[in-house]
């Protein structure tokens, strides 16, 4: 099995036990030691207060002083519906961006189908470039 379809397999686990109805989504990493680590979004009665579903497996890398190799996204409507693919949101991307231009992250598509793309791919025109450097 790939380190994609692992990483795919581990969020849709987490899903179908901490929302066995419902909308239910999740997200995992890989690090370059190859630990996975997998988040929730909180749930949270203002949703200002929200944050997006890898923010807690982000922070259990930076914690463990870990690299970060791959991100996956993943959400279903509800307990019937098919898993979607998320593609990191921009603020996401960033916070990944710390571990480099190579972090590979699933992407959302029109087949639904499990693709990675590096945050090169996804910001060909990301703002490090006036430091003289790229992603």
């Amino acid at each position: 099995m790939t380190i994609e379809q692992t990483l795919y397999d581990e969020a849709k686990r987490l899903v179908e036990r901490r929302y066995p109805t419902g909308w239910g989504g999740a997200a995992s990493i890989m690090t370059e030691s190859g630990k996975i680590l997998t988040s929730v979004a909180p749930d949270t009665k203002n949703d200002g207060l929200s944050l997006c579903m890898e923010v807690g497996a982000i922070l259990e890398a930076h914690k463990l002083d870990e690299v970060v190799t791959h991100s996956t996204c993943i959400c279903r409507e509800d307990e019937k519906s098919p898993f979607v693919i998320l593609t990191p949101c921009g603020i996401c991307q960033e916070r990944l961006v710390h571990w480099g231009g190579n972090v590979q992250a699933a992407i959302s598509n029109v087949d639904n189908t499990l693709t990675f793309k590096s945050l090169r791919e996804l910001q060909p025109y990301h703002w490090s470039i006036v430091n003289g450097e790229r992603l």
